[in-house]
């Protein structure tokens, strides 16, 4: 009987054309009948996010009321409330891998680096040194599944002038935040048309895959032609899940081809081309390249920097328009420091957005929420004081049921850093460590 038959698509299913390789999302037809979940292509696997964001959260303004269950959201943090049962934040974290020190003051706009690895940026070293960072620890574990072990995103060009590298510090440290190896920082991608050639190209080089984007601007002109016979073989399910698939690949060519129009028509934008001048809609973009790679399986690891150090980005679709960094250096002015607050709930309703459409996200038996682990924050607390303690931390995601999620938790202040966080996200993702950074244990979260 066709219901109980053990022949099936396999996971690793392509859609060619010419320069063009679309990877499918989890189908039910690829996972044989009568066979236990965890021996199918619908057995879980946990995704990892890391987003960076410079100079902190307004003080008074992020941290939430009442640690445990039944916490109150904070007005920064509200915009994830409809997200309550997917959600772990924390306070009472240091980031003592950025903090100065009597031998090298300053420079606490030059440390962004540490955020995932915990290590502290080397100022004197000929090398720019740092530390292995946790995305390209999990990306090593899951390379040989996946067709990109990893992408790295950024929203601003680091050639633009929009942060800076000072102090004696090398740029490195502020111009990425994923370190393949302790001196080998990876670099971030800021055009969204380059991001999507990498997830679909089929070429030998990156100059040939753009080509053959470039001769017909939609990737699914090369492929609904041959989608026939696979659509064939599709139940009712699965065809509305392909179908769903390429109209949100359909959506973001619609997207990319308006931010490519309107960089032609502003030639003198500091813009780079095809690059939205948008703020609000460059993140949105990139957010859905990483759900997208996720949900084909193209990658399971991804970083996004919303910002470099000391940038001075505006940001009219929160409510205020203030400078970043010049609103961060608030004075202490309650109304300031609420300015700088509502510019920090508008970050939070750009990632509870991204952690929503996850969420509506089918893969395996739940979704890509339920499946994946987003760790956002900052290396710095109160960024007008340049402290580095009591930071702001969000986790959204339940790592594949391994991360007890709907709580506050507060540690007692000067007790735990975030190098001791990586470690214990490194633990969800079944990787054991003894130390990462300047670690000094296990967080129990």
């Amino acid at each position: 009987m066709n219901f109980i038959t053990k022949k099936h698509i396999p996971r690793r299913t392509f859609l060619r054309g010419a320069g063009i390789t679309l990877a499918l999302p989890f189908l039910e037809a690829m996972a044989p009948a009568q066979t236990p979940l965890a021996k199918t292509a619908a057995n879980p696997t946990t995704r990892f996010v890391g987003i960076w964001h410079p100079h902190g959260a307004a003080p008074g303004w992020w941290h939430p009321k009442g640690p445990g269950k039944n916490f109150e959201f904070s007005l920064i943090t509200q915009p994830l409330e409809p997200l309550r049962d997917y959600v772990v934040l924390a306070g009472g974290i240091d980031a003592t891998s950025s903090m100065s020190s009597a031998s090298e003051p300053g420079g606490d706009h030059q440390r962004g680096a540490a955020f995932l690895s915990g290590a502290r940026p080397q100022r004197d070293s000929a090398v720019p040194t740092l530390g292995v960072t946790i995305d390209q620890i999990i990306a090593k574990e899951f390379a040989r599944d996946t067709l990109l072990p990893s992408i790295e995103l950024a929203i601003e060009d680091p050639g633009n002038n929009t942060g800076n590298c000072n102090y004696g510090y090398s740029c490195a440290y502020t111009n990425s935040i994923a370190w393949v190896s302790p001196t080998q920082p990876l670099p971030h991608q800021i055009n969204p048309r380059k991001v999507f050639q990498r997830l679909f190209g089929d070429g030998s080089t990156p100059e040939e895959r753009a080509a053959g984007i470039q001769i017909d601007r939609t990737i699914l002109d090369k492929i609904v032609r041959n989608i026939g016979p696979l659509r064939n073989k599709l139940g009712a399910s699965d065809r509305v899940r392909l179908e769903a698939y390429l109209d949100d690949i359909r959506e973001i060519e619609r997207r990319l081809e308006k931010a490519e129009k309107a960089s032609v028509e502003a030639p003198n934008s500091e813009v780079p081309f095809g690059v939205p001048s948008s703020f609000d809609e460059h993140v949105r973009l990139m957010f859905s390249m990483i759900r997208i790679a996720f949900h084909a399986d193209i990658t399971r690891v991804a970083t996004l920097m919303f910002g470099r150090d000391s940038t001075n980005r505006t940001f009219p679709e929160s409510g205020f328009n203030g400078p970043w960094h010049g609103t961060s250096h608030h004075n202490d002015n309650p109304v300031n420091v609420k300015n700088y607050a509502i510019m920090n709930r508008y970050h939070v309703q750009l990632l509870s957005e991204f952690a929503k459409q996850l969420r509506d996200t089918p893969d395996g038996d739940g979704n890509l929420l339920e499946h994946s682990l987003t760790y956002m924050g900052s290396n710095m607390g109160n960024s007008h004081r340049h402290e580095h303690e009591n930071v702001p931390v969000i986790l959204v995601g339940r790592a594949s049921g391994r991360l007890e999620t709907g709580r506050y938790v507060q540690y007692p202040l000067g007790k735990e850093r975030t190098s001791n966080l990586l470690l214990t996200i490194l633990d969800k993702f079944g990787i054991h460590r003894e130390f990462i950074g300047d670690s000094t244990g296990h967080l129990e979260i």
